[in-house]
């Protein structure tokens, strides 16, 4: 192709051909140059071989001016500019090999609640109004705010993901930490009457929640737990999917030992709890729910902090350790937190050391005064 060179219509240029002709002459094509967000376009508009010459040319770019002064989107930028779907796919693709149960978690996340919204939204169509409204859709289905920064977090991730070089809207949206933590726990009996219960159900569950309840394993670390994992001379499990995808292990107590005998021959790579059809639990069972309403536990409950729920097991296990008196660092190894920050909830239940620090005080404080009066 030959060089670009100006036609007297303004922002019009025309380049001759190496190869093509048209009618015995060499075929031209032309080209129109204008601004469009700040930034210099040049755009093919067609060939003399196709019915176009300088002065069509000139009606289409006067039409790619007017669009842009109204703020129209242009023919190529339609084509260009993905939808949010697109990064979430090529997301949820990612996801599926490097993030806890193959992404399981962030794709049913985004088909439930991100993608009806926002799935055939081209990504220059969606601001933080979108998001805004996101928000309060999700608050209006009666979610927990735990789950609503959840969706608000992902659209994050698949957005930074596509590393697109455009400003992260979510940016306009302050995610707050949601007040969630659980704050009723079992008592010994409320825990015994419960297990009792789900155990005339189903035994397998009944295990499922008696392991929680005696080491303050998740849901989906105790559904994880493979043959392999079950290290019986040691007295160990071995967590390999374990919140944060890092890997870590529990002692098991004689009382744990002899829960888990029943599971020793478990092939090593199946998982020691399954479903009738032999695959990977995925979501806690019905039964627990249908058991804690039976018996009464949640009657008259409206604050979801103060509901029971099978977190509320590993909440338990917290919880009868601090009343105990353990150590806020054991509770920590115990209930393998990151940050001392996610134990310390857990102090005001540690009787010892505040009866002990009053105590101290007060006979300081009368041991001094009977000096004083002696003197």
């Amino acid at each position: 192709m030959g060089k670009r060179i100006r036609t007297k219509f303004l922002g019009v240029y025309e380049r001759s051909s190496d190869t093509r002709m048209h009618n015995g002459k060499t075929d031209v094509c032309f080209d129109i140059s204008y601004k469009a967000r700040g930034k210099k376009r040049w755009e093919k508009v067609g060939w003399i071989s196709e019915g176009y010459n300088a002065k069509l040319a000139s009606i289409v770019r006067a039409d790619r001016i007017r669009s842009i002064r109204h703020g129209e989107e242009l023919p190529q930028e339609k084509k260009a500019i993905p939808y949010f779907k697109d990064l979430a796919k090529d997301f949820l693709k990612w996801a599926a090999t490097h993030r806890t149960r193959s992404g399981i978690d962030e794709t049913i996340r985004y088909k439930k609640h991100l993608a009806p919204f926002l799935g055939d939204k081209r990504i220059d169509e969606i601001t933080g109004f979108h998001l805004r409204k996101l928000k309060s859709s999700l608050e209006e289905k009666g979610l927990s705010p735990g789950t609503v920064k959840h969706c608000l977090s992902l659209f994050r991730q698949i957005w930074n993901h596509a590393k697109i070089d455009r400003v992260n809207p979510i940016r306009e949206i302050k995610i707050k930490n949601p007040k969630n933590a659980r704050e009723k726990f079992f008592s010994y009996e409320g825990a015994k009457i419960l297990l009792e219960a789900i155990k005339e159900r189903s035994e397998q569950f009944h295990d499922i929640c008696l392991l929680s309840l005696l080491t303050g394993l998740r849901h989906k670390e105790i559904t994880g737990i493979k043959g392999r994992d079950l290290n019986f001379e040691h007295d160990i499990i071995y967590v390999t999917d374990a919140k944060n995808d890092e890997p870590d292990i529990v002692y098991m107590t004689a009382k744990v030992k002899d829960l888990l005998e029943k599971y020793k021959r478990t092939p090593s790579d199946e998982y020691i709890f399954k479903t009738k059809k032999g695959n990977r639990i995925t979501e806690v069972s019905d039964t627990f729910v249908k058991v804690i309403d039976e018996l009464g536990f949640n009657k008259g409950v409206t604050d979801r902090r103060y509901k029971l729920t099978f977190h509320s097991l590993r909440h338990t296990f917290a919880s009868w350790l601090a009343l105990q008196g353990e150590q806020l660092q054991t509770i920590q190894q115990l209930m393998r937190h990151k940050d001392i920050t996610q134990t310390l909830r857990y102090s005001h239940l540690i009787p010892s050391h505040k009866k002990r620090a009053a105590k101290e005080l007060s006979e300081r404080f009368f041991s001094h005064e009977k000096k004083a009066e002696e003197e």
